[in-house]
């Protein structure tokens, strides 16, 4: 009796799309229902509500054909090549929509709305939206949101922002967001800080043509970043390589016992080369100084010898000068004797002193008046 009529059941938290022979006939809410259909030519296409998005070959067939049903049904979504969708879900946001999206929503009990933003002329993204793709994120992505670049610039650097292969201005230290649609973005972090640029062994050729291998250490900052990077596309790259050259024209221009006299010559000149070359470049160098001079093994051997033949002379030199002392003091002496019997009798009776200690027996033969008079004589 009953088998002409079928029946279907659509859930509270479902919408329904009812079929004839494939053809569309209308939405059904949810109920029971219960149709005349003796040759099964009626389906059904059941839709959770949960998941708003109404993705389906009917879409554009039902803005052209049916308005009115769009209109008490679903949340029509248009977007304009310019324009970016944000899709609230219960005033979350779940979504960033892309320009030109053609998207229907199941109206029910999740609340969508939907919010236009212009990004013809605005690249930044306000800080109340920053935040919300912020805190979205840290519980469930958001769809969409890999087209929107976040910048994170710490304290003490600033980041350098271009859009499409143009500098678009500095970001200062926190939390920053552009949107990538129709651009291409990048950003170059800079530390502002003193950086240490170390150039390490360079092979240089002294004026006399011995090979020297020196290290050379810099300190350099950025004093004005946009100059510097309009000037150059890696600033620390060019000022690595104008050291190389400051040095090697310090270096060439001076000979091996110049450079090993006056090793400051060389942190002086490279100086005074960097300060011409960086003075409009938006890069200030506040040190340079040589850290090492290398030599190569057979010039350190010819150094060792010249330095101990020079060590040898001066202890000759003072050798020499100690014995003419000696031997004028010597003079002295015999002068003072020559004039004093008692000076000279006194240098007898020391030069006896001398001898006796030395002596472990001594027979004495005339009393202590032969020893003092007979032993010892100086015949002038």
């Amino acid at each position: 009796m009953n088998a002409p009529f079928r029946e279907f059941l659509v859930k509270k938290d479902e919408r329904a799309l009812l079929f004839r022979k494939g053809d569309f006939v209308r939405v059904l809410h949810a109920g029971e229902y219960r149709f005349f259909d003796p040759f099964k030519r009626l389906t059904l296409e059941v839709f959770p509500l949960a998941r708003t998005a109404f993705e389906h070959r009917l879409a554009d067939y039902l803005r052209a054909a049916e308005p009115a049903l769009v209109e008490r049904e679903f949340h029509d979504v248009l977007l304009g090549a310019s324009e970016v969708g944000l899709r609230y879900e219960n005033g979350v946001l779940v979504e960033v929509l892309a320009p030109g999206t053609r998207q229907l929503y199941w109206k029910g009990f999740v609340q969508v709305r939907v919010t236009r933003v212009d990004i013809s002329e605005l690249l930044a993204l306000p800080h109340n939206l920053v935040q919300q793709l912020g805190s979205a994120a840290g519980r469930t992505k958001v769809a969409g949101a890999e087209q929107v670049l976040a910048v994170q610039v710490p304290q003490h650097h600033v980041a350098l922002l271009f859009a499409d292969g143009k500098a678009h201005g500095l970001l200062q230290p926190g939390l920053h967001a552009f949107w990538k649609f129709n651009r291409e973005l990048r950003t170059e972090l800079v530390d502002l800080r003193i950086q240490a640029v170390e150039v390490a062994g360079q092979e240089i050729l002294t004026r006399d043509k011995v090979a020297l291998r020196i290290n050379l250490n810099a300190g350099a900052r950025f004093v004005d970043v946009a100059t510097a990077f309009a000037q150059q596309a890696k600033p620390l790259d060019w000022l690595y390589r104008e050291l190389q050259f400051g040095l090697r024209a310090a270096v060439g221009t001076r000979t091996l016992d110049e450079l090993l006299e006056d090793k400051g010559a060389v942190d002086r000149s490279v100086a005074e080369h960097m300060g011409a070359r960086v003075r409009d470049s938006g890069l200030e160098v506040v040190s340079v100084g040589v850290k090492d001079i290398i030599l190569p093994g057979e010039m350190k051997a010819i150094l060792a010898k010249v330095v101990e033949a020079e060590r040898i002379a001066q202890a000759n030199v003072i050798r020499r000068r100690e014995e003419t002392a000696a031997t004028r003091s010597l003079l002295n002496t015999a002068k003072v004797m020559e004039d004093s019997p008692v000076a000279l009798r006194l240098k007898e009776l020391e030069a006896l002193e001398r001898v006796t200690e030395k002596i472990d027996r001594i027979s004495v033969y005339g009393g202590l008046d032969g020893v003092l008079k007979d032993l010892v004589k100086i015949r002038v």
